[in-house]
């Protein structure tokens, strides 16, 4: 980038490179811890239903099928409020829709800790999914206003990486809160897992209201040069030709239907990850909670570091699809070896570390694909609308694998279904987005 002989840049284009890599470390150290720190909290307070269950479950009498029905409930509301939540946010600004969105999930979340029946407990993850609807896609949108296609996989890693650290967080806190914290204030160990860790969205809602801006224009740390730049970087990469459709030709463009299948796939894996993998190593023979928390802790952290490393090399490859697609069948190779049960617990671990690593890190590749191509006027609804869509698997998965557990005794034939759609959907994403 720089010549020998004088130290400066060897072109234009290497100086233009280098100042905007300068000025995205700039805007990334600004937003993205803390937007990291939020989507931990989020997908914390979502999936530590999964450790729950290893107490909460005995306590209330649930069955699996109960259990299950109860996660997949959460999903119901999440995706009736997604769209509309997102199109709140481009009216209303990122700041006040994020403020709104974490004081009423972490207020639902604590309010998990009180209950006793089966009715209490569907409600609530209702409201919990109402509540956080909106927050990932609502990341997707806001990221866009920041940073242009080629940069979005590696920014958005760190997101999916943050699902992994909410499973190590989720492994290394619920199982000590829930073995401890149990009869401190005659409360039990899964009433206190729900009320200390849902308090901390509470707490960044006040943060957020002070310290995010809705779009750079408005943000009181970059001078007028820098803002300048963002907008002409974004102007640049906008689709050509798309805008005079808007969403009503979005929802006549059959990729908007293939994005939101492949995200399903994806979606479904990820989540049946997050949700079963306590129960996995339980059925394994692992009894101890706390054993059962520090095992799950140990892919979710090689998963971590993994997705910002493959996603990073992807941005700098540009074969999204190529490494969506792979990813997914490497995805459904791990998930079904774990239906032939292995007999080592270090075998488990690591073909859970794999599944983890791959099916985590296509997620934030995937996105950087419907978003380079959605026309600007159309990207908060597309983008809630690929979302919503896709996270029905969030009703579908933890329900049907809940049947079948409870049907069969295990979850073999669930992995088997979940692999076959994970490599058709590869196969889709490589057939629909064909160079013509």
């Amino acid at each position: 980038m720089y010549t020998a002989q004088t130290g400066l840049p060897s072109s234009p284009a290497a100086a233009i490179a280098d100042s905007d890599s300068a000025l995205y470390r700039k805007v990334s150290l600004r937003i993205i811890p803390f937007l990291f720190v939020c989507y931990v909290v989020s997908f914390l307070d979502r999936i530590n239903i999964g450790f729950a269950q290893l107490q909460m479950r005995q306590d209330l009498g649930f069955s699996d099928a109960m259990y299950g029905m109860g996660a997949a409930v959460f999903y119901v509301g999440y995706v009736l409020f997604e769209v509309p939540s997102n199109l709140l946010l481009e009216r209303f600004g990122a700041r006040k829709t994020f403020v709104r969105i974490m004081l009423l999930w972490g207020a639902a979340s604590v309010g998990m800790a009180w209950v006793s029946s089966p009715t209490e407990f569907y409600a609530l993850r209702f409201m919990l999914g109402v509540f956080e609807a909106g927050f990932f896609p609502g990341i997707v949108l806001y990221l866009t206003y920041w940073y242009p296609a080629a940069r979005r996989a590696s920014v958005l890693s760190y997101f999916f990486a943050g699902v992994a650290v909410a499973g190590v967080l989720g492994g290394l806190m619920s199982g000590w809160i829930m073995r401890d914290m149990a009869g401190v204030m005659d409360l039990r160990g899964w009433q206190w897992m729900f009320a200390i860790e849902g308090a901390p969205a509470i707490a960044l809602a006040v943060m957020a209201h002070f310290y995010l801006d809705d779009k750079p224009s408005e943000a009181k740390w970059l001078d007028r040069g820098e803002k300048a730049r963002l907008a002409a970087n974004m102007a640049d990469e906008a689709p050509r030709g798309a805008a005079k459709h808007g969403v009503a030709g979005l929802l006549r463009n059959p990729r908007l239907y293939l994005y939101s299948v492949v995200y399903f796939a994806l979606t479904c894996a990820a989540l049946t990850l997050s949700f079963w993998m306590p129960i996995m190593i339980r059925d394994f023979g692992v009894k101890d909670v706390v054993t059962i928390s520090l095992y799950t802790a140990i892919p979710n952290a090689i998963g971590a570091v993994a997705v910002i490393l493959i996603a990073r090399l992807c941005d700098r490859r540009r074969q999204h699809k190529q490494f969506v697609a792979a990813c997914a069948i490497a995805g459904a190779a791990a998930l079904s070896s774990l239906a032939l049960h292995p007999a080592d617990i270090g075998v488990v671990l690591g073909i859970l570390a794999v599944a983890t690593t791959v099916i985590y890190s296509a997620l934030p590749i995937f996105w950087a694909i419907p978003t380079a191509t959605l026309p600007p006027q159309a990207r908060a609804g597309g983008i809630a609308l690929i979302s919503s869509v896709g996270i029905t698997s969030g009703i579908a998965g933890p329900w049907a694998i809940g049947q079948i557990k409870t049907t069969t005794g295990n979850m073999d034939n669930a992995l088997y279904v979940l692999s076959a759609l994970l490599v058709l959907s590869a196969a889709a994403l490589l057939i629909g987005l064909r160079k013509r």
